[in-house]
């Protein structure tokens, strides 16, 4: 078997090659767009072909290049169903196997806790752990769905009770290493190791680390498998059989398409709506630009990880129940609620012009 483990220094992630050198069948775990001709060449180099990219869950930190090798070689995507990846080819479960080569397997083990659809993956006494436990550490827990119990559940009763000779290849490293064991981690990891439940979340809870810095381009863009607009028409055009269609789309052109697929409502009458009551009102802006002023009773939910957040919010647990969205003019809350249509709310408002309109109408 030909087993390969690539790096990216500009996000510090680990990417792997698997591949059966007869069958000529090779898998990719947790590929990384910036490098999507040196993936290519390396399977033109050993005359392999690519059947499946997995991902451990969608990343915040970088951009897989999966759709990029569905879209150029054919590969099947494939994410957590989870995750909110609807267009990945193939909705991970737990306990899921991939089969490839002469007989090898890939299994799959939830793991959730760095985020609700985090994967790890078994291929023989080796495994891809994804964000969910480095070598001496694990994900963060702070973001995406996250949950510090359900993290330390999946490492100490799922990863942990994996043969102590099991290694441990992570999703990333920030000191140089490139591997560890089970029995290594269990041992000495220092957020875990002889730490109980109640001392790991108390752990987690302060770590006060920065907000990734692309993971309002990371997010939603690894829910399309990495695929800008361009790239996701040119896919549905090559699935159907069409010439793909090319056409440079700004920001301003999205906001439009989404406009036309959505209901949108003047200050007047959200404010009408608002005094009648039976509405939840989510502010899709920032967390800095709800602190400056926000609408009463607003509930925080970043455009950049609505789909991941939204789970973790009460209010928005029956998805029949009206929701007024709103940003700074209109833009951000369009696409919000696009997105939480096609996720199966059935009555979703974004207020045009935002709250820059809903405070001129106040005259401040």
């Amino acid at each position: 078997m030909l087993f390969k483990q690539l790096f990216d220094p500009e996000t510090w992630t680990y990417t792997y090659l698997i591949a059966d050198p007869v069958s000529k069948d090779a898998v990719f775990i947790d590929p990384v767009n910036t490098h999507i001709d040196d993936y290519i060449a390396l399977l033109d180099g050993h005359g392999l072909q690519l059947k499946y990219a997995l991902e451990t869950h969608v990343h915040a930190d970088h951009i897989t290049a999966g759709g990029l090798l569905r879209q150029r070689l054919g590969a099947q995507t494939a994410v957590s169903e989870l995750c909110g990846a609807t267009t990945a080819d193939i909705q991970i479960q737990d306990g899921d196997v991939f089969p490839f080569g002469d007989g090898e397997q890939i299994k799959v083990i939830a793991t959730p806790g760095h985020t609700k659809g985090s994967l790890s993956f078994l291929w023989r006494d080796r495994v891809f752990t994804g964000d969910s436990l480095f070598i001496g550490g694990c994900g963060r827990t702070d973001f995406q769905g996250g949950d510090a119990g359900a993290l330390y559940d999946c490492i100490t009763q799922r990863l942990f009770t994996l043969p102590d000779e099991t290694l441990v290849y992570p999703g990333h490293d920030y000191q140089g290493r490139w591997v560890s064991s089970i029995m290594q981690e269990r041992t000495t990891n220092a957020r875990l190791a002889g730490k109980s439940r109640e001392e790991f979340i108390e752990i987690m809870a302060n770590l006060n680390l920065p907000r990734p810095r692309l993971i309002d381009e990371a997010v939603p863009a690894n829910r399309y498998c990495g695929l800008d607009e361009n790239e996701r028409q040119d896919a549905v055009a090559q699935r159907e059989g069409r010439a793909p269609v090319r056409q440079e789309l700004t920001a301003q052109d999205l906001v439009a398409q989404a406009k036309q697929h959505i209901t949108e409502v003047t200050v007047a009458m959200a404010k009408k709506l608002m005094d009648e009551g039976n509405l939840v009102v989510v502010d899709t802006r920032e967390e800095s630009e709800y602190a400056a002023g926000h609408l009463d009773a607003a509930v925080l939910l970043p455009r950049g990880v609505l789909e991941f957040k939204i789970g973790a919010v009460p209010e928005l647990s029956d998805k029949t129940k009206a929701v007024l969205v709103y940003c700074r003019t209109g833009g951000r809350s369009a696409m919000a609620a696009q997105s939480m249509q096609l996720m199966g709310y059935k009555n979703v408002l974004s207020m045009a012009g935002g709250f820059e309109a809903w405070q001129k109408s106040l005259g401040q």
